[in-house]
């Protein structure tokens, strides 16, 4: 199975009409490139709360569906499918969730993922759980026959995720990021954390940038799969848009702190490299050891 892929950045903001803009017109972008489906950042729609917002007291909701749905008739003038990173309202003063809405190629919202692992401290008083409420599902849709899945940034961090995907059989994710708009003086935390004597040894400055890219790249080759990594281009952005084939390498990127889109078609039936497929399953139902186990007196001798 074939799938041409659009992995978007662009600069973010608390502006959703300047956020919708940019989508509509990378769409367009899109379907004249001949793509079936275009994957934007972590909240791009509704913009990010805690970074390019305070809170979501007084959000203006109501804007934000009408919004959507401008962007769903897109989705069905043009025929392409959209991955679309926004806030879902709940009631009763709930925190809303943090969400990637599934648009089909007809302009229907046909699933949507509600980010499993939301960042903060155990009192939901910092990072994302002091504005999020954290999901409860998985989400995964099928598109040209490709069987897809959903997580939103944070959500890296815990490879259990990647591998219960696997277990599902997914073949494709969308991981879409919010890692940009930082103030300079998180930048500089991060940096001097990381420490200045560290810098040549690593892929970038600050923890974003070291870890994002080089998880995603070990989590597609650990359980072959295809990764489109879509992140918010707003300054200071810290990593650029990519996209990873199932044997771990990276096969585009685009500019960081520049607006554009990455094409990639995938072929579900062309084999890649795949150092752990005789094991994988094992692994992933518990034996951790390969071949047969030996069985020799001397086996658990010392010496």
């Amino acid at each position: 199975m074939k799938l041409k892929i659009a992995t978007s950045q662009f600069p973010v903001s608390a502006e959703k009409e300047l956020n919708r803009d940019c989508i509509l017109k990378q769409m367009n972008t899109a379907k004249k490139s001949k793509c079936d489906i275009i994957h934007f950042p972590e909240a791009s729609l509704s913009g990010y709360a805690g970074v390019d917002f305070k809170t979501f007291d007084n959000y203006d909701w109501e804007s934000l569906k009408l919004c959507t749905l401008e962007i769903m008739a897109l989705a069905k003038e043009l025929g392409i499918w959209v991955i679309l990173g926004s806030a879902h309202e709940l009631g009763n003063n709930q925190k809303p969730f943090n969400c990637v809405y599934v648009i089909s190629n007809e302009g229907k919202i046909i699933d949507r993922y509600d980010k499993l692992f939301c960042s903060g401290d155990a009192e939901s008083k910092t990072g994302d759980l002091a504005h999020y409420s954290s999901g409860n599902h998985f989400t995964i849709v099928e598109v040209n026959g490709i069987s897809c899945a959903i997580q939103i940034c944070h959500d890296y961090r815990y490879p259990e995720l990647y591998r219960e995907l696997k277990k599902r059989e997914v073949q494709l994710v969308f991981h879409s990021y919010h890692a940009g708009n930082m103030d300079e003086e998180k930048i500089t935390f991060m940096e001097e954390e990381v420490g200045e004597e560290n810098q040549e040894f690593n892929t970038g400055t600050t923890y974003p940038e070291i870890t994002m890219p080089a998880t995603m790249v070990s989590y597609a080759a650990n359980n072959y799969l295809w990764i489109s990594c879509s992140n918010t281009s707003a300054k200071e952005s810290c990593w650029a848009s990519f996209f990873v084939r199932p044997d771990g390498v990276v096969t585009g990127r685009l500019k960081k702190n520049k607006e554009g889109i990455l094409m990639t078609e995938i072929d579900t039936d062309k084999k890649y490299y795949d150092a752990t497929e005789a094991w994988r399953e094992r692994a992933i139902n518990g034996i951790y050891f390969s071949g047969e186990r030996v069985k020799d007196l001397r086996d658990r001798t010392k010496l």
